[in-house]
Order: C-alpha cells, then structure tokens, then sequence
C-alpha cells in the first residue's frame, strides 16, 4: 500500500494505506451529489450518461488516488478527472455519430424573457462543450480560474476569456438569438 502525502484528508490516507472500504463509502457519500450534479449538467441532463460517467471518474479515482497530491481538494481533483472524462466521451461519440439531417432536428423554441431554470438548463446545453464546462465550473460549482485551469490543462486567463464568451453566447440563446 502507499503512504499519502502528510496534508491529505485522513479518509484519503486511510484509504490509501489500506484500502479501507468504509473510509472509501465515507469519501462517496461526501463528494458523490456534487460530483454528479456536475456530470448531469455535462451531459445537457442525460441520467444514463451521468451515471456512466459518474462510476468511470471513480474508477479513474481509485486507480490515481496514490499520484493525488493534495495540492488542490479532492472535489476539485474528481471534478477534472469528470471533466476530463466527458471530453473523451464527447469527442468518441462525435467521431462515431452520423451527421444529422438538419429537417430532423427539432426546432429551438423561442425563449421567453422571463426564464426558469428549464430555459436556463436548455440554454447551456445549446452552448459548445468548453463554453458550457466554463460556466458549469465557475459560476455554479464556484471553482477559481486556477482551479478550473488545473482541471482542464489550460492558463487561468484562458479559463477567464471562455467564461467570459461564455456567457456572451448563454445571454445570446436566452435572448431568443444564437451565439
């Protein structure tokens, strides 16, 4: 078993030195809702892949727990490993879809000016997957630009400019206009 650094929450440790499964539960039960809730969003409200991806960044978890180095909290370190996961998955299922036929798509509704929060859901599944992963990390969760940029491998200025184009295109869509 490996020894985790000397400032990792001690559920993490015990874990680590011995694969304790109660201390594992106790981890699940603290991070699992926000975790999923940002996977739920991710995937524009899809259960079914939310759930995929919620039991893949667990495994991916465990497996990496050892290189987890305390240098951010856990729930910031699963929320990359999520995002991470859903970019992989959105980038094979693009590559494995065919092309739909623009007759069959179903029409955008016109979005009031009044939103509720199906609008504002519809919304940001309407945006590009970078811009939605911007606003969903940020403004929702409330993780820092350097945090989301740890998360995602890129500059905090660059996470800033794409929330800022970010809510550029959601004002756009909620407004009845596309970004």
């Amino acid at each position: 078993m490996s020894a985790a650094p000397p400032d990792v929450d001690p559920l993490v440790a015990r874990f680590l030195e011995r694969r304790d499964e109660d201390a594992f539960r106790a981890l699940y039960r603290r991070h699992a809702a926000g975790l999923y809730g940002l996977l739920l969003r991710l995937t524009g409200g899809r259960a079914s892949e939310a759930d995929e991806g919620m039991q893949e960044t667990w495994v991916r978890a465990i497996r990496g727990l050892e290189r987890f180095e305390g240098r951010s909290t856990l729930s910031t370190w699963l929320a990359g490993i999520a995002v991470r996961w859903w970019r992989e998955e959105s980038r094979r299922r693009a590559r494995e879809a065919p092309l739909p036929d623009e007759e069959l798509l179903p029409p955008v509704p016109a979005l009031r000016r009044e939103i509720d929060r199906v609008d504002l859901e519809r919304a940001l599944g309407l945006l590009p997957g970078g811009y939605r992963e911007a606003i969903l990390l940020h403004d929702v969760h409330g993780y820092t630009h350097e945090e989301i940029a740890a998360m995602t491998a890129v500059e905090p200025g660059t996470s800033k400019s794409q929330l800022s184009r970010a809510r550029s295109a959601l004002r756009a869509h909620l407004a009845g206009g596309k970004a």
